[in-house]
């Protein structure tokens, strides 16, 4: 049976803050989304969407996808049954519900950020958040730091936060394009559906980034090795 996590001042929360890290792997991690403000559902990331975590002991930023997202209850013996309701109704009728459920979703690791390691280059090959990680809307990078497309020396470890990406973040973090090849080495999962989620996001929050979508279905070419019927499968579900 899965406990649920200590709810602390929602107040003081962090809009970003979505989850807490509670199983970590070299090459993955399951988060468990935190308790809602509100009598709702917690909200839960896309398909593919960007989360960033942080390891405590090298200060490197863990950049991840999310290709994974369970609903379920914290008694695992008794599973959930049909109620007939709407979502109003089991707020005045269930409202114990919402606490009786816990939504996890497990995120691919593609890379990371040295906060003490000067940027490559300015603007898109940046890191680290800036302040608490909202961007700075302006056009330069919301990171600070270089960044490094691989699996990090450590995951994060258990309990630590994870965020929702920023736009800017995002952007930033898939300037290069290397972040491709680690999630096609990925084994377990919807591999080129969590490609063609993660390009769609991306060429989204690029506000439809025609000359990136075309450098990136280049490198994706490359790495599948001219499949060019994968290759358009993977593409024809990239738009915005």
């Amino acid at each position: 049976m899965r406990l649920p996590l200590p709810q602390f001042n929602h107040r003081d929360r962090d809009p970003l803050h979505i989850a807490e890290a509670i199983e970590c792997s070299t090459a993955e991690y399951v988060a468990q989304c935190l308790e809602p403000e509100e009598l709702n559902y917690s909200p839960i990331p896309a398909f593919g969407s960007w989360v960033r975590s942080h390891d405590e002991e090298s200060d490197n930023g863990i950049y991840g996808v999310v290709y994974h997202v369970t609903t379920s209850p914290i008694d695992s013996v008794h599973r959930a049954r049909a109620l007939g309701m709407s979502l109003q109704e089991l707020r005045e009728e269930q409202p114990q519900i919402f606490s009786m459920l816990r939504p996890e979703f497990r995120v691919a690791i593609v890379g990371f950020v040295d906060p003490r390691s000067p940027a490559l280059a300015p603007a898109a090959t940046n890191g680290r958040p800036k302040g608490n990680g909202t961007g700075n809307g302006h056009g330069k990078s919301a990171i600070v730091g270089r960044i490094y497309q691989h699996l990090p020396p450590r995951p994060p470890q258990i309990h630590q936060s994870v965020y929702a990406c920023t736009a800017e973040e995002t952007i930033a973090f898939t300037e290069a394009l290397d972040f491709l090849r680690t999630l096609l080495q990925l084994s377990g999962m919807p591999t080129d559906a969590l490609i063609a989620a993660t390009l769609r996001e991306i060429y989204r929050l690029r506000s439809g980034d025609r000359p990136w979508l075309v450098r990136a279905g280049r490198a994706l070419s490359v790495l599948l090795k001219d499949d060019y019927d994968r290759l358009r499968a993977i593409l024809g579900q990239v738009h915005l």
